[in-house]
């Protein structure tokens, strides 16, 4: 073999390594473009029923939208120009008391979950992810069970309960997620300086983590807002302007529920309204809560 031979051989190696590069780099392309195509056709499948649902709702909806609808009381069938303002006070009354209850057990359950090992939080962790799994019209029953038979009649504490634990395992999966995303470093730095376990989680690990935990909090609020069936067991609804707890309530699904069932053009009317009402405000919570996780994030950096 002489000098010459052995760089040609090499040299045909090489050529034929980056032939089949090329090829596999093509063929690579090729099942990426049809995996993107395919992908894309399942989402354009996906969005049709969600876009005529919009559009449907928006089309029957849009027609009962005036200054009425949102600042008067309700009026009885066949007598047009009733509004929801009592649905809304009852809303905020009741989504507030439960946001209320589950923001911050969620937050130290997730911090918990973050920060310990062992078997307790494998089983904590087993639990939510039940829970999280679990149909909103069983835990209206619960709640039911717990407070209702137990307070005798029917009430707007009892459906913040069941609302509330709806929102639990959401808050507390998210608040897991943003806590494990702080980085070791921040905790390792503050512990370093003589400062305790509990003041570093208060002073650096939740701060940090603050995009993270407003957004679950923001998607856990836009889960409970529109839920129904907790609140046919808890709250039942009512006409009438309420604003204690522990009495019956008005509550915007409740209106979409008992509105949309009559057979009365100017309540299905209302019921429509009320429906494209809700659909606006959880997609503010659901956008809200990205801007301004991202918002913060920004300014973190």
């Amino acid at each position: 073999m002489t000098n010459t031979e052995l760089p040609d051989r090499n040299l045909v190696r090489r050529d034929e390594i980056q032939k089949l590069a090329t090829a596999s780099e093509h063929r690579r392309k090729i099942y990426s473009k049809i995996g993107l195509t395919i992908c894309g056709l399942f989402l354009l499948i996906a969005l049709i029923p969600l876009v005529s649902v919009l559009a449907y709702t928006v089309q029957r909806g849009v027609h009962a939208w005036s200054v009425d609808f949102f600042s008067k009381l309700p009026t009885p069938a066949g007598i047009p120009g009733g509004g929801i303002w009592n649905a809304i006070v009852g809303s905020l009354i009741i989504d507030g008391i439960a946001a209320a209850i589950a923001i911050p057990f969620g937050i130290a359950c997730g911090l918990f979950l973050a920060e310990s090992d062992g078997p307790i939080v494998g089983t904590v962790r087993f639990a939510t992810d039940v829970l999280s799994g679990v149909p909103s019209i069983i835990l209206g029953i619960f709640a039911y069970i717990i407070l209702v038979t137990s307070i005798g009649h029917f009430s707007a504490v009892a459906g913040s309960f069941a609302i509330g634990v709806l929102m639990l395992p959401i808050i507390v999966r998210a608040s897991e997620t943003a806590i494990r995303s702080v980085p070791s470093t921040l905790r390792e730095a503050g512990l370093s300086l003589g400062s305790r376990h509990s003041t570093v989680s208060r002073r650096v690990i939740l701060p940090a983590a603050l995009p993270g935990l407003i957004t679950g909090v923001l998607l856990a609020v836009a889960r409970g807002v529109g839920e129904t069936a907790p609140l046919l067991f808890t709250v039942i609804g009512s006409e009438y302007f309420a604003t204690n707890p522990t009495q019956p309530m008005a509550a915007l699904p409740l209106v979409v529920y008992g509105d949309g069932i009559q057979a009365y053009p100017d309540l299905q009317l209302r019921a429509w309204g009320t429906a494209l009402f809700l659909i606006c405000v959880v997609l503010v919570l659901s956008v809200g809560s990205r801007l301004i996780a991202a918002r913060l994030g920004r300014v973190k950096r």
